[in-house]
């Protein structure tokens, strides 16, 4: 996966002229001190540049357009240490097109109350200072992210720290690749939508390439290459016995090993950041890529599955957002319920496709007959997933807007064995109940493919879907349906 270090924030301070060098000096120090503090701190993923203090239009203007094109920068920190005239800063919000942070702090904790003076208050004037700048962006009806508080608080950093990993996952969006290996699984509607809008809404382009051009790829994978991904898969899980070298199926995990192996190969070729496939378009190929799924959704890729474009750009947008964290993120499926009146649940699983990330413990490699494709069984990692909270996050094209949607969920560890269900799975109750929820969600448009994630917040989607300009809708513990409908048609309302 990416390295966010790679990738930078610039920390802009904000002043004029009015208050003389001797003040801005100071000014300059103090922004210079938080910069250093943010770009050390252990808590922040991404490195923080400081910026001179702009105290004129033409300054502000000349670094959002440095910023725009700036191959690592991610996005800016504003503060305004004393008053900053907003209108001097509308040149350049119009032209910044890289997000936006808005840091109301100040570089003093507390008040001096035995010194004060008019001196501190001239320079220290970011209580209004931040209000002026406040103002302008909202009379410019531009998205940012606004977080308050004394910024060595523990707070802060945790809102900053959200945001960069947010905007790192944007920034990863633009001109990335999807392919799609086939077309979308016939007659489904959901996991269709309009590449070209969202192209110009996200930043991601998605084609399709013909199966033919990835099974060139994968019959032309060494047996070497494919003894040692075997040797790799033996080591790392526990393999069915019929898999092991010298079992009947052995010639089975070869095909599997050799599939990831062309599929991983056309990728980097390709520079894709992630792909859908379907098993109804499998010319050529011996068996529906399982296991090969599972682990490059491990490395990093988006998928989604039966050309479910919209899904693999967001299961590579929130692995993107969780780098380094613990926990993982995956393609899922509400699969089926349990309506237990005393416990009810969802199983989350789908055919073959669930990220290793996610595994409680070491996963098992199996195979066991599909069921539907027409190949030949498919080699795949069975595993529980771990309970916690977790989110699912879906994006459906509402036909004259995106719409991201999520539900706030807590799973459970496995209830049962589940001996003839050979797929990975997990188990979680919606919020704020599983009648409400599941209504929510079909009121709401909701795809029947989501990213299941471990390791993210609804704060994660929200500062996402400011930051690219679609509609959020979040079914969480306050949910009442009454109230959720009439939101929905207020935002119809509002997109009409």
């Amino acid at each position: 996966m990416l390295d966010l270090k790679q990738f930078e924030v610039w920390f802009v301070t904000g002043s004029q002229h009015l208050y003389g060098e001797e003040t801005l000096r100071q000014v300059a120090e103090h922004s210079q001190t938080i910069a250093q503090s943010f770009d050390r701190s252990e808590h922040l993923p991404v490195r923080v540049v400081f910026k001179p203090v702009v105290k004129t239009p033409d300054e502000i203007t000349k670094l959002c357009q440095e910023a725009n094109v700036a191959p690592n920068c991610i996005g800016l920190i504003a503060w305004m240490h004393t008053f900053s005239p907003a209108k001097m800063w509308i040149s350049g919000l119009k032209f910044l097109q890289k997000p936006l942070l808005h840091l109301h702090t100040q570089f003093n904790r507390d008040i001096p109350w035995d010194s004060i003076d008019m001196d501190f208050m001239n320079l220290n004037q970011s209580a209004h200072g931040d209000r002026e700048f406040g103002f302008m962006m909202s009379r410019m009806r531009l998205e940012r992210k606004v977080i308050v508080g004394h910024w060595q608080e523990e707070h802060v950093l945790k809102g900053i720290a959200i945001w960069m990993r947010v905007a790192a996952a944007r920034f990863d969006m633009q001109g990335a690749k999807f392919v799609r290996f086939g077309d979308n699984m016939r007659q489904v509607a959901v996991t269709d939508g309009d590449k070209v809008e969202a192209e110009l809404k996200f930043g991601f382009s998605v084609n399709t390439h013909g199966i033919g051009d990835l099974v060139q790829v994968i019959n032309a994978v060494s047996e070497a290459d494919v003894d040692r991904l075997c040797e790799e898969y033996g080591d790392r899980y526990t393999l069915m016995d019929v898999l092991l070298k010298g079992g009947e199926r052995h010639e089975s995990l070869r095909d599997a090993a050799r599939i990831e192996l062309g599929m991983k190969q056309f990728l980097e070729e390709g520079h894709f950041k992630g792909y859908t496939d379907t098993f109804e378009d499998l010319h050529g190929m011996k068996q529906l890529p399982g296991i090969a799924s599972q682990r490059l959704m491990g490395m990093g890729y988006g998928f989604g599955g039966e050309g479910d474009w919209k899904t693999a750009a967001m299961v590579r947008a929130l692995k993107v957002m969780a780098v380094g964290l613990p926990g993982g993120n995956s393609f899922m499926e509400d699969y089926t319920y349990h309506f237990d009146p005393s416990n009810r649940l969802v199983l989350g699983s789908h055919m073959l496709e669930i990220c290793e990330s996610i595994a409680d413990g070491k996963p098992k490699c199996e195979i066991h007959p599909l069921g539907i494709g027409g190949k030949e069984d498919p080699v795949r990692l069975v595993f529980n997933a771990a309970g916690g909270p977790a989110l699912n996050v879906s994006l459906i094209d509402m036909g004259n807007r995106f719409r991201l949607l999520v539900n706030e969920v807590d799973a459970v560890p496995a209830q049962e064995e589940l001996p003839k269900l050979p797929v990975a799975r997990v188990l979680w109750k919606p919020q704020p109940d599983m009648t409400t929820a599941c209504a929510a969600w079909i009121y709401a448009g909701g795809a029947h493919h989501t990213v299941y994630s471990q390791n993210l917040t609804t704060e994660y989607i929200a500062d996402f879907a400011d930051m690219v300009g679609v509609e959020l809708v979040v079914i969480d513990k306050d949910t009442q349906l009454r109230r959720f409908r009439n939101e929905l048609r207020w935002s119809e309302a509002y997109y009409r």
